[in-house]
């Protein structure tokens, strides 16, 4: 979709810390972060609603392994996931660990690191 701030994200025409990426999954460091760490992980192409992406089990078995390595990076079994679409119409799926754990909440790229570590 041409005006999709996602959509944007996919086609590298606006920069992001990215944590992974395949053919159709893009994960990357949220912008205004509710914790350390904290990921959006989309679908490549453009869809409304996470119950709109065709392969809806292969989406959310990526998210479950950058969970996996968020839990590890963060020494907290507490990763909070919220399935979301209303404040930008691509489907999305916010990863974020408690927000009571230590850590600078803006250091994108170490943060990120830390994830890519344990994945």
């Amino acid at each position: 979709m041409e005006n999709c701030i996602f959509c944007k994200i996919v086609a590298g025409e606006i920069p992001a810390e990215k944590i992974f990426e395949d053919g159709n999954f893009l994960a990357f460091m949220d912008i205004n972060p509710r914790s350390p760490g904290h990921v959006q992980v989309i679908p490549k192409n453009h869809c409304r609603w996470v119950w709109d992406v065709p392969n809806v089990g292969e989406y959310f078995e990526v998210v479950k392994n950058i969970v996996k390595a968020q839990q590890k990076a963060f020494g907290t079994e507490a990763i909070w996931c919220r399935i979301t679409g209303e404040e930008i119409p691509h489907a999305h799926i916010w990863i974020f660990p408690d927000p009571q754990i230590s850590g600078d909440k803006n250091d994108f790229q170490g943060n990120a690191e830390k994830i890519r570590g344990k994945m």
